[in-house]
Formats: C-alpha cells, sequence, structure tokens
C-alpha cells in the first residue's frame, strides 16, 4: 500500500526528468520572408528622393542671383544676407532666437513668418524640424538664410498633422536675429 501511495511522485519525476533530458529543436518559421517589402521601401524612398533632388535643380536654376551651398545633411542653402564680422555660431546648449517662413515648393506659403514670430530654440536640447536644426547651427547673428529641405529633412513621411503633407519638400526662410548661453542649464 505504501508503495501504491508514491507512484503519483514518482511518475511526476520520472516526467520531468525526461522532459527536461530532451534537447528540444527550435521551431521554424511557418514563412520565410525574401525582404521583399525592404527591398520595395528601398526603391520608393530612392524614387522619392530622386524626383525632390530634381525639384531642388530647378529651383537652384530657376535663381541664378543666389549662390546655393550643398551641405553635409542633404539640404541646400543660400545667404539672403550674410555676416562676415561675426565667427560665433550657436552650439549645443546655447538659445536661439529667430524667425522663420515655411513655404512649400511652389511658392506657397504654409507657415509666415508673423505665425512663427517669434521662436526661442535650445539648441539641441528641443524637438524640432531636423533641417532648422542643423541649419540653425550653420547660421551667425542677424543671418537670413534660405533653405532647401528635402522632405526627410522637413517633416518627412508624416507630416506635421497640420498644413504640411507627408513627404513635402520644404522652402524655409529664416532669420537669426541672436543666441546666447544658456545660463540657466549645467554645462555637460
Amino acid at each position: 500500500m505504501r508503495f501504491l501511495k508514491n507512484i503519483p511522485a514518482v511518475l511526476a519525476i520520472s516526467l520531468l526528468m525526461a522532459c527536461c533530458a530532451k534537447h528540444q529543436q527550435p521551431r521554424e518559421p511557418i514563412s520565410h520572408s525574401q525582404g521583399t517589402f525592404m527591398r520595395e521601401s528601398v526603391a520608393r524612398n530612392k524614387k522619392l528622393i530622386a524626383g525632390e533632388e530634381g525639384k531642388i535643380d530647378s529651383i537652384i536654376k530657376s535663381e541664378p542671383q543666389r549662390k546655393y551651398f550643398a551641405s553635409k545633411k542633404g539640404y541646400w542653402y543660400a545667404y539672403e544676407v550674410r555676416n562676415e564680422k561675426d565667427t560665433l555660431r550657436p552650439r549645443k546648449g546655447d538659445i536661439a532666437y529667430f524667425e522663420y517662413e515655411v513655404k512649400d515648393f511652389y511658392g506657397n506659403v504654409i507657415y509666415s513668418e508673423v505665425q512663427n514670430r517669434p521662436q526661442v530654440y535650445r539648441v539641441d536640447r528641443q524637438n524640432i524640424m531636423m533641417g532648422l536644426r542643423d541649419g540653425i547651427k550653420l547660421m551667425r547673428k542677424n543671418e537670413k538664410v534660405v533653405f532647401l529641405f528635402p522632405s526627410h529633412m522637413g517633416y518627412g513621411y508624416h507630416g506635421d498633422n497640420k498644413r504640411i503633407g507627408h513627404n513635402e519638400p520644404l522652402v524655409c526662410t529664416v532669420t537669426l536675429n541672436n543666441f546666447e548661453k544658456d545660463t540657466e542649464t549645467t554645462p555637460e
């Protein structure tokens, strides 16, 4: 009788040992992805960028009076007002005071300078459009610069949920009025 009482415990232990002793093979995925989505996405983005760069080239050619410079980040810019005296530019942590206007590539005003006035931006510490984040660091005090941003340097595939649509390249005219060190934060 005593032996019969221990049978469930013995069976449970032997079952546990048998399960742990087996080396289980990992399950194979039901379907194998061939990466077609990624290839199609890359092809679509290359086509989008090529089209936007074609539009940018058209704008640059239609304005021979302006000298455009290509940035390392993939946008173009030209000076309307240049400051040759000052050498300092905003750096991370500085507070920049600027105004800007946003247009589409057809010249339609999306956001006017009056609507955007005034802007106070803590350089690289606040979230603003990627192109402006980089472009402001190229400017000197009292300069006015026209930026031609492809959509990936603007608001990308999502837009701004207001007036800027998805994959919309932008023309931004920025005036950097001043910048100063931020005295409220501690240095890194």
